[in-house]
């Protein structure tokens, strides 16, 4: 219902970064003339990481062979540069659905055609649009896909995470494996020669953590309710009243905020980036009032209005506490540096 995934295609494990491992540990194979990973510069550090200590594994050189494509202003990605950067030295293409600094939402099934047009494998994090924004993985044969169910999906901090992988690869060895991939009638055999489980629950790797699968089961009870068409319709409505707002009650001096956000609904996910040369010391201020945003360098403060319990009245008074904070100069008050938790 969600991400557009049949039965088996989907399992609920580990956390994010270590489910794109595991992918990439399995469907990372370089050899011959492609030997290289393409990502792209806006994505989120951790999948970098993740990726550059995967070329590293390899015994490969993560400055020849992972590609970052960049960006032509700063704030999104073209998916026009991505697919020119489809060569035949490409192994692997992992690209976010949604941007998590501008909120731009990719057009996931014409990179997905591309990739499979060049024989590439390509994986998706979608971290930022589970939830929110509805997919096709299976039917825009997304090789796999990876999230966290915490944001959109309200699953609580630290909640544990998804993979998908397509049933075209089910009877692949994982390149991780653990005894909670293992085929799951014979699981607690504890045969020493692993067999894989007949679907996507080959990429558990230990046992999840039960308390953590019961809040994210009584969200996901919620979601099925409602219906991803409808939520991805309200959280459209918010974004757009939110945007309005800015243009007409913050963008103008003394205030000066600007929308880093496509405008084109259907180039955004669910939160905007509004940008202002002091964003660090005014999400503080935000957060002193009540308002809990995020702050991402270098000037961006997000706000992810919520379908489920975010009202209109909120986004108007939100707007009217950034120009209070403005008028008073609140943000004075604050350190223009990074807290732990930002």
């Amino acid at each position: 219902m969600l991400v557009g995934a049949r039965p088996g295609e989907i399992v609920v494990t580990g956390s994010t970064t270590v489910n794109l491992h595991s992918l990439v540990a399995t469907f990372y194979q370089p050899a011959g003339t492609r030997t290289r990973i393409l990502a792209d510069r806006l994505n989120f550090p951790s999948d970098i990481y993740a990726l550059e200590s995967q070329v590293r594994l390899r015994g490969l050189d993560p400055a020849r062979h992972l590609i970052l494509v960049g960006s032509r202003d700063g704030r999104t990605i073209d998916e026009v540069d991505l697919i020119r950067s489809m060569n035949d030295d490409i192994a692997l293409v992992v690209l976010p659905s949604v941007l998590y600094r501008s909120g731009q939402l990719l057009d996931v099934e014409r990179l997905a055609r591309a990739a499979r047009a060049r024989d590439i494998p390509i994986g998706i994090d979608c971290s930022h649009s589970a939830g929110v924004v509805p997919h096709r993985l299976h039917d825009w044969e997304v090789d796999f896909a990876f999230w966290c169910n915490y944001k959109y999906l309200n699953g609580g901090p630290g909640a544990i995470g998804s993979l998908f992988v397509h049933e075209r690869h089910h009877g692949l060895r994982p390149g991780l494996t653990g005894w909670w991939g293992f085929q799951k009638e014979r699981q607690f055999d504890l045969a020493l020669d692993f067999e894989s489980a007949a679907n996507a629950g080959a990429w558990q790797i230990g046992t999840p953590s039960i308390l953590g699968m019961a809040g994210l089961r009584g969200s996901l009870d919620l979601f099925h309710e409602a219906g991803i068409a409808r939520i991805r319709e309200k959280s459209l409505a918010l974004t757009a009243y939110l945007i309005d707002l800015v243009d007409s009650r913050l963008s103008a001096s003394p205030y000066s905020f600007r929308i880093g956000t496509p405008r084109d609904a259907e180039r955004r996910g669910g939160h905007l980036a509004i940008e202002h040369p002091d964003a660090i010391r005014i999400a503080k201020a935000l957060r002193a009032r009540g308002v809990v945003p995020d702050f991402r360098p270098p000037d961006v403060i997000r706000l992810a209005p919520i379908a489920f319990y975010t009202s209109y009245v909120e986004l108007w008074d939100t707007v009217e506490i950034l120009r209070e904070i403005v008028d008073h100069g609140e943000q004075l008050r604050f350190a223009a540096t990074r807290d732990l938790i930002s």
